[in-house]
């Protein structure tokens, strides 16, 4: 008889598929980073991707980057992330950098984003989402890979759609599949349809290490209040997140280009 791991494992398998067949996320001769911060969705994202590429239908390969903020306390311990990464066979690429947080100017880079912010509007967490991301895009063509995988799940892309709508008066989201136009590179996010409950239940059947600190800033957000709202919704319609999820389908938000 299967252990509860493994059939959660297995479902969780069976979305993941499901979302990279459905958005067409993988392919022959893909190159993809795995963007590994050390949280539970990048863990179950680099274990997911690592798997399938065992099984060599797609045929693709895997590699795994970590970027460590040097004047961020927010880290996970970097044994535990290579003991991970080796025991699935994920080559694992460690980079450190920082960002100022005076007002100068930042230099322009392409990313599809956010857009770049005024000199006065540079809050600590765009400026180490966006140094982050930028490490990501170095790293990807350097080792000329063609996809970024990111650990988003349906929750976190359905928080984005309510967050636009009111913030920013628009509808939109972090598209499952994201194709660059000036670059070589797609973004692909293939939990996108697997639920963070599940992926929390997972990873403390999996054991999973936790970080070691969290991001002092994770509470200055709007994000928080958003989850509160996404629940109230969902205690309203149980059916919530699915109906959102039909409309971005709809309107064509879940493959973009950039």
């Amino acid at each position: 008889m299967k252990t509860e791991r493994e059939l959660l494992f297995k479902r969780l398998n069976e979305r993941f598929v499901r979302a990279f067949v459905t958005y067409s996320l993988l392919a022959d001769g893909d190159h993809v980073l795995i963007g590994l911060s050390g949280g539970k969705d990048s863990l179950l994202l680099t274990e997911l991707l690592a798997k399938r590429a065992r099984i060599n239908h797609p045929a693709f390969r895997v590699d795994a980057v970590h970027v460590r903020m040097e004047n961020v306390s927010y880290e996970t311990s970097t044994d535990y992330l290579q003991q991970f990464c080796d025991s699935l066979g994920v080559p694992l690429h460690i980079v450190t950098t920082s960002f100022s947080s005076d007002p100068s100017p930042i230099t322009p880079h392409p990313s599809p984003f956010t857009p770049h912010p005024s000199p006065k509007e540079k809050p600590p967490c765009f400026l180490c989402s966006w140094y982050r991301r930028k490490e990501l895009f170095n790293l990807a063509q350097e080792l000329g890979c063609n996809k970024i995988a990111l650990g988003h799940h349906r929750d976190d892309i359905i928080h984005t759609t309510l967050m636009n709508l009111t913030f920013q008066g628009r509808f939109g989201t972090m598209p499952a599949l994201l194709r660059m136009r000036k670059m070589p590179l797609t973004i692909i996010r293939p939990l996108c349809l697997i639920d963070e409950a599940d992926i929390r239940h997972y990873a403390t059947l999996a054991d999973y290490q936790k970080l070691q600190k969290l991001c002092p800033y994770e509470h200055e957000t709007n994000r928080t209040e958003i989850a509160k709202l996404y629940a109230a919704m969902e205690k309203i319609n149980p059916e919530a997140r699915y109906s959102i999820w039909k409309a971005l389908e709809a309107e064509g938000k879940l493959t973009e280009e950039y």
